[in-house]
């Protein structure tokens, strides 16, 4: 026990500093994009040498793995927590409202687009948005079943592959809505995914 205990400063001050290259690499990369922002300038925004960074990454590849896997553990919590309600299906419902509201955020599209870009010609970064994707669909694929089973409605793989699709396409387009749009009507929009999502959660 007294090893674990000398350990955990340690790891505390490992996870501070993951943090804080990360943080430092976000403003890099919005202000310059992945190819313009080099590790010495993520390095001066975090305040530490170069080398010292490649302690906890091998490179700007490894930085965006860790940006992909904290988006895949966002998404997660959020399905668990729908998930565990007595009726996912109005639980993902009633959640549009805040997830149409987040995802137009700044802070929560612009790396998501950086990544998007970079995964359509870095196979490396491409097979890890495609691994995240398949993650989060198979999670939210037992949500749907779930809910949908508990009101005795078809929940096949059949029916539900092409309504996940489509309802994950809706919440993606507004990262790219909000650069073309950034002043859409929020109340409006809300209004609309609304009427688009309720005939995919609930429709035979």
């Amino acid at each position: 026990m007294g090893s674990t205990d000398k350990k955990h400063p340690d790891q505390e001050r490992a996870l501070h500093r993951r943090k804080q290259i990360l943080e430092a690499a976000e403003c890099c990369f919005s202000r310059s994009g992945f190819h313009g922002a080099s590790m010495a300038e993520i390095s001066k925004a975090a305040g530490m040498s170069a080398g010292h960074i490649y302690n906890y990454f091998d490179g700007k590849d490894a930085i965006i793995a860790a940006f992909v896997q904290a988006n895949v553990e966002r998404v997660s919590a959020k399905i668990l927590g729908m998930a565990q309600r007595d009726d996912p299906l109005q639980a993902a419902y009633d959640d549009i409202e805040r997830s149409v509201r987040e995802d137009i955020k700044p802070g929560i599209w612009k790396m998501p687009l950086e990544i998007f870009a970079e995964a359509s010609r870095n196979p490396m970064v491409a097979e890890l948005v495609q691994e995240a994707d398949r993650h989060t669909r198979a999670e939210f694929r037992k949500l749907l079943r779930a809910g949908r089973e508990k009101r005795g409605m078809a929940s096949d793989d059949a029916t539900l592959d092409g309504r996940i699709e489509i309802m994950v396409a809706f919440f993606q387009g507004l990262h790219v809505r909000s650069v073309h749009n950034p002043s859409m009507n929020m109340d409006s929009t809300v209004a609309a995914m609304r009427l688009a999502l309720w005939p995919l959660l609930f429709n035979e």
